[in-house]
């Protein structure tokens, strides 16, 4: 497959050609890898919610070999430490000095399995390094390659030995993204069909990294008009006024929602915002940002506002 030169970037060509390419590997509905490419372009990282052995993990490899980038993943467990994943400063006798060895954390994209298996400490060092995009060894700061994207993943058995991940930790990620088990036709084609891992063997980039950062230059420039500006803050208004909710989307969530949706639009071809783009990208910006009193659904209070909340014409 043909990579997409910096001078022919088609957004709608691009979405086609991922669609295509990840498909050839693993089997993931449009409703799992739309908002997952809409927070790439915006910038973003995705938790991936889902039951062991459905591909999650498969998909971030293809996914980063899609965009010629560096994989790395990283097993979070319990005893973890912050340095087995941004690395640390070893003494080197030959030179009489301490230089760092970069972690897997310096990797393009970057896997996190399962983090709610580590401590919180752990956890704090990849969130510096989604928030800055840089980690912070011995009094240093070292910068993160660009392209960075945390493809994260929750498991949602086995809560043993598990911490609960804390709201300032879930508002990191641009996404929160259920990936389920696949169709019956999907599923019955991936025991007919081809080895995955010698598919994912004849995978090309569709893009370049230097491509990637042109297209999220690109989704950037987007424009919001005031008509759909004020349909964000009515909306947000609204989750924060419902009765079931005890903290509603924020305006940091508000930003990140219309991130998404730029993307959503410029892979549509377009350099604006349409309402159907943030109808699209609700629910996985905004559900886990929005926190309920008694363990009610957020995602059902997000559906509600959104059929409520009037759409501008």
């Amino acid at each position: 497959m043909a990579a997409i030169t910096a001078n022919t970037l088609d957004p709608t060509a691009l979405h086609k050609a991922l669609e295509r390419a990840i498909g050839t590997v693993v089997a993931v509905p449009a409703s799992v890898l739309e908002p997952m490419l809409c927070a790439v372009l915006a910038r973003g990282h995705v938790l991936l919610e889902g039951k062991p052995g459905i591909g999650k993990t498969l998909l971030a490899r293809t996914f980063a070999q899609c965009i010629d980038c560096d994989f790395r993943r990283i097993q979070f467990t319990n005893d973890l430490m912050p340095g087995d994943i941004v690395g640390a400063s070893v003494w080197r006798p030959s030179v009489e000095s301490f230089s760092f060895v970069p972690g897997p954390m310096f990797a393009n994209v970057v896997l996190a399995d399962e983090i709610n298996r580590t401590s919180p400490r752990t956890l704090s060092c990849l969130l510096e390094a989604m928030e800055s995009g840089t980690v912070s060894i011995d009094g240093k700061t070292h910068q993160i390659a660009k392209p960075f994207l945390v493809l994260a993943t929750l498991n949602p058995v086995e809560f043993h030995g598990t911490y609960p991940v804390p709201e300032a930790a879930l508002d990191r990620f641009l996404a929160r993204i259920e990936m389920g088990y696949p169709e019956p036709t999907q599923e019955r084609a991936l025991y007919t069909g081809r080895d995955a891992e010698a598919a994912l063997t004849e995978v090309h980039s569709i893009l370049t990294r230097d491509q990637l950062q042109l297209a999220q230059q690109a989704v950037a420039s987007v424009q919001v008009r005031e008509t759909v500006a004020d349909y964000v803050l009515r909306v947000v208004i609204a989750t924060r006024e419902h009765k079931s909710v005890a903290l509603g989307a924020s305006p940091r969530a508000a930003l990140m929602w219309l991130r998404a949706a730029k993307s959503r639009a410029w892979l549509a071809g377009r350099d604006y915002v349409l309402p159907d783009d943030l109808k699209a990208m609700a629910q996985p910006v905004l559900a886990h940002r929005v926190f309920m009193h008694d363990g009610g659904s957020a995602a059902a209070v997000v559906a509600t506002t959104l059929a409520t909340v009037a759409v501008p014409l």
